[in-house]
This record gives C-alpha cells, sequence and structure tokens, in this order.
C-alpha cells in the first residue's frame, strides 16, 4: 500500500482543509510585509513625475536595500554594461522605471526566499526571470504602452508558489511528503492538494501589500487569460508567455494538465492580443529570446538569490 496515499476520502478532504487553513496562517502571519520604504519608492518613481534623485537619497536611507540594490545591479540578469558603485549612478544608468523595477524585484526575491530550499529557490526565480524578461520582450513587440509593467507582473505572477512551498517544507521536515513531489505550476493538482492554487495565494498577498489592480489581475488569470476584468492586455501577454514556458518545464507529473503546445490553441488563449496567424511568428520569436536569455538568467542567479536561500 502507498505510503503517499491518504486511507480515505474524507481523510483527504481533512488534510486538504488542514493545508488550506495553515496556508492562510502562512499568508496572513508568516511573510513579511512588503516594505514601506519599497512602496514609498514606487509612487516617488511612478508617473511623468517620477524623481529619481528622490528615489536615489531615499534608498540611501535605507543600508540594507542599498547594498542589495547594488549588488544586484551587478547582476547579469539585469544586463548594464557599466559597473554600479553608488545608488545615484544606479539612478542614473537605470532611469525610472528600471530603477522602480529593481527595487521591487529585490524586494519579491527577498519575500520569495524565505522558507524555500536554495535548489527550489534557484528553479522558481529561473521561471519568474524568464517569465518577466519575456513578457517586457513581447509586450515591446505588441505594442504594449508599459512594458515595465509587463516586466513586474511576469515576476510576480507565481508568487502565490511560495507559502505551498513552504508548507512543503514543513511537511517534509515531518517525513509528510506531499502526494506530487513535481506539481509545480499545476493549478488543478494544487487545489486538490492544498485547497488553494498559487493563483488565488497570490491574489491574497498582493492585496494585503497594496499592489496595483493589474498586477493582481495577472496574478489571478495568467493561467486563464480571458477571464482578465481590468487589465486583459497585460495578462494576455503574460499568459501567453507563460504558456510558452510551460512548454519548456521538464518533468511534469505523469497526470498533470498536459501543456498546451499547439500554436492555434496558444494563439486562442491570446486571442484578445494576438490573432492565429501571427502566432507562429511570435513563438519563434519567444523561442529565439528563451534561448539568448536562459544562459543569462543562469548565471546570473547566483548573486541574485544567494541571500535569499
Amino acid at each position: 500500500m502507498s505510503t503517499n496515499l491518504l486511507d480515505s476520502p474524507s481523510q483527504a478532504l481533512n488534510e486538504q482543509g488542514r493545508r488550506q487553513l495553515r496556508l492562510l496562517e502562512i499568508v496572513a502571519k508568516g511573510l513579511p510585509p512588503f516594505p514601506h520604504t519599497v512602496l514609498e519608492l514606487t509612487s516617488v518613481l511612478s508617473g511623468p513625475s517620477a524623481d529619481v534623485k528622490k528615489a536615489a537619497k531615499l534608498i540611501r536611507t535605507d543600508a540594507t536595500l542599498s547594498a542589495q540594490l547594488l549588488r544586484m545591479c551587478a547582476s547579469p540578469v539585469f544586463g548594464l554594461r557599466s559597473r554600479v558603485v553608488s545608488i545615484d549612478q544606479a539612478a542614473t544608468l537605470l532611469g525610472a522605471d528600471r530603477l522602480r523595477t529593481l527595487v521591487l524585484t529585490n524586494s519579491v526575491v527577498d519575500i520569495g526566499g524565505k522558507g524555500l530550499p536554495r535548489e527550489q529557490a534557484t528553479h522558481f526565480w529561473q521561471h519568474s526571470f524568464l517569465a518577466a524578461m519575456l513578457s517586457e520582450h513581447l509586450g515591446k513587440r505588441a505594442g504594449f504602452s508599459e512594458p515595465e509593467q509587463a516586466y513586474i507582473a511576469g515576476l510576480l505572477h507565481d508568487i502565490g508558489q511560495v507559502p505551498q512551498w513552504m508548507l512543503v517544507s514543513e511537511e517534509k521536515s515531518r517525513k509528510n511528503p506531499p502526494i506530487f513531489e513535481n506539481w509545480f505550476d499545476t493549478p488543478a493538482v494544487e487545489r486538490d492538494y492544498f485547497g488553494l492554487d498559487h493563483c488565488m495565494l497570490g491574489s491574497h498577498m498582493a492585496t494585503s501589500w497594496n499592489f496595483m489592480p493589474s498586477f493582481i489581475d495577472v496574478l489571478v488569470n495568467h493561467h486563464q487569460p480571458t477571464q482578465a476584468g481590468h487589465d486583459p492586455y497585460l495578462v494576455q501577454i503574460v499568459g501567453a508567455v507563460e504558456h510558452f514556458l510551460l512548454t519548456r518545464v521538464p518533468d511534469k507529473p505523469a497526470d498533470a494538465e498536459a501543456p498546451e503546445t499547439s500554436a492555434s490553441r496558444l494563439a486562442a488563449r491570446s486571442s484578445q492580443t494576438f490573432d492565429e496567424s501571427e502566432w507562429k511568428d511570435i513563438e519563434e520569436d519567444l523561442e529565439t529570446e528563451y534561448r539568448r536569455l536562459l544562459p543569462i538568467v543562469e548565471i546570473g542567479l547566483t548573486s541574485v538569490i544567494s541571500r535569499a536561500s
């Protein structure tokens, strides 16, 4: 008899309910609040009146944030050609949009690293950074007016997986492994096991952090872009990238939802942004960019996540 299967349906439901309550507890009490300084910075750096000098002054008041931001600037993930040695230099080189993105990225990496084993943190952030960069790339190609928002949305889209992995780590420490060891990005399996999928958990987290409605829309609907309500265009971009990346994830569980690999079905998922006739070109373009970015992300992740795992 398998030790991974529960003895009865009622026991399975009880375990699912217990996990769901624990996940909500982790979201409410086990994750750090989004830093007030970062929220203030995103406000200073948003809109036509963005003030990079004021932002640099705010960053310098936080020694930890300053050190971490400089460290991230040195990572090849962010593609800076000049060595950054000061916050003022970072602000000048990056500009308001990219500086805001790096500040948010730094905080999300810190939060996302809590409770995750290093191997899992690497896997999680590789997917997240690829989604961010490809979303920005696709947004520019599609004429999206806010490509930096596409980057941030791509970075954040799976943040709801963090409390799930924290719970999995707890259960492994009690020698009670999950039914599926590899349920990565499979909402149906997550709902069966945890009672909540990462989309809903991400929405709870983003709402508590007072994130803008467009990002919450992405977190909830990136697996079902046609359900988007607030910002369908942004959700379609991230959703298209997500489906592209999931066709390149090895070792999905045998009974997981099959990835949608055909151009016609992917185009249907992105019908508000792309028609079927242009999806093939877009998919080829994403593949080219993916192959270019993958080694950069693999090398750059060491400096990005080393403090977070």
